[in-house]
């Protein structure tokens, strides 16, 4: 692809504002480190200095954090399984993002932080892994690393592609510049159609958009789920009701502590099980529980809730989908303040009712086709979350015809992983062939 006319203006005008702010991304690491102590490590990946030894040729995929990381699971998943030959390198921009992917992958993929989207940053961190791929995750439009993967001739494909129409607007200032730089991609895979014309409005070619749907649908239940479920009801001791608080942010946590104290006076054996959404507010959250004079629980703890337990803290990354089975009805956090809302359908795909708050517009479709199918409801502050939850706390019936309505709408919508494997395919690594001496059978890798 070409440069188009005016790209290397608005390209020197864009970097030259990111080196003036570039001290403030020291700032931040800093700030950060006080309340997350992993932003004060691994600095060398931030500005892409590696060291004299080159990495290995890989593919490449780009998640900024858990949620995107959840999304490309089974992704990942499945072309590890096919391709075991291709060195994959995942980039995040979080520490809980890359604990995902520890926690997820292990050693079988290489785990660095995406640089900052300085000139020569993203110079050397293409140099040094040499990709010959790019998948990058959902809405991450960098436009250096973009022109640095086309001059390079890398292939990129922005997959399970969402633009709220509020980022949409974020965007004005740099959409000349990020119109060109989504130009040089090869495919923009949209969850929904109302995501791929607003790519389209931000400049993308409407050749260069598909529909392919939204690979959260392809969600996999956790194995050893009925054991899970077994072990958490052994716990307890009795039947008690339960509800979950899943990926609550700090100015939500009040709002939390009310609503229970507001439906322990119904239910006085009512167990909350409560995920932040951010590790460094588990201990704060527990300390707000034991303030409001509930007893209270923490997985790395105590593993399990005990019987007289009012609050059991989900502090740790990667279980929240199992809790959710355990629970009646779950409250999706993000949502009562202008964050956006998070994944809603994993609690559906476990069999839990799903309550979230007004501001969902990072899953606008997502929630607007859950509430159709009858398998959400959503309140308009946190009293009404509140009356929602208490409603279906007190009526199983409800709850069923929610669970039924949502694992429907999860199971129908499932595919988006297998068109998006059909649309990378030609572009992933051909297999390394071995040599072998005359007469021999070369076998592919």
């Amino acid at each position: 692809m070409r440069k188009e006319p005016g790209e290397g203006a608005l390209r020197a005008l864009y970097s030259f504002a990111l080196y003036l702010l570039s001290p403030f991304t020291l700032y931040h690491l800093i700030s950060r480190g006080f309340r997350v102590h992993e932003y004060f490590r691994r600095w060398d990946e931030r500005y892409a200095t590696y060291g004299a030894e080159p990495g290995r040729p890989c593919a490449w995929l780009h998640a900024v954090s858990v949620g995107e990381v959840n999304a490309a699971a089974p992704l990942v998943n499945s072309l590890l399984k096919q391709r075991p030959d291709i060195h994959w390198v995942i980039t995040t921009i979080t520490p809980t993002g890359s604990d995902r992917v520890r926690a997820l992958w292990g050693e079988r993929v290489e785990h660095v932080y995406l640089p900052y989207d300085l000139p020569g940053s993203t110079a050397r961190f293409l140099q040094h892994f040499r990709p010959s791929l790019a998948l990058i995750m959902e809405t991450e439009l960098w436009p250096n690393m973009l022109f640095g993967c086309r001059n390079l001739g890398i292939p990129v494909y922005i997959l399970n592609a969402r633009l709220s129409a509020r980022s949409l607007r974020g965007y004005r200032l740099l959409r000349p510049l990020i119109g060109r730089a989504l130009r040089t991609v090869k495919c923009v895979a949209a969850q929904s159609v109302a995501d791929a014309r607003r790519f389209q409005r931000l400049g993308a070619g409407a050749e260069q958009v598909q529909v392919l749907g939204n690979l959260k649908y392809d969600v996999a239940v956790p194995e050893g789920l009925d054991a899970f479920r077994s072990a958490f009801a052994t716990a307890l001791g009795s039947a008690r009701p339960v509800w979950l608080a899943a990926s609550t942010h700090e100015g939500e946590e009040s709002d939390v502590v009310a609503m229970h104290r507001r439906l322990r006076a119904r239910w006085p054996d009512l167990l909350l099980l409560w995920a932040p959404r951010h590790p460094e507010r588990f201990a704060r959250v527990q300390a707000l529980a034991t303030e409001a004079g509930w007893k209270v629980g923490a997985r790395r703890r105590d593993t399990w809730p005990r019987p007289d337990d009012g609050v059991f803290v989900i502090d740790t990354l990667g279980e929240l989908m199992a809790f959710y089975a355990c629970a009646d009805v779950a409250f999706v956090g993000g949502s009562l303040q202008p964050i956006g809302g998070h994944n809603l359908l994993e609690p559906a795909a476990v069999g839990s009712a799903v309550v979230t708050g007004p501001h969902l517009h990072n899953f606008a479709e997502i929630s607007r086709r859950m509430e159709e199918a009858g398998a959400l409801r959503i309140g308009d502050s946190a009293d009404a979350v509140a009356t929602l939850l208490e409603t279906l706390l007190g009526d199983p019936a409800a709850r069923e015809v929610m669970t039924d309505a949502g694992g429907t709408l999860v199971d129908q919508g499932r595919g988006a992983l297998q068109r998006t494997l059909e649309l990378i395919a030609g572009d992933l690594p051909a297999a390394a062939v071995e040599t072998v001496p005359a007469g021999g059978v070369a076998a592919a890798r």
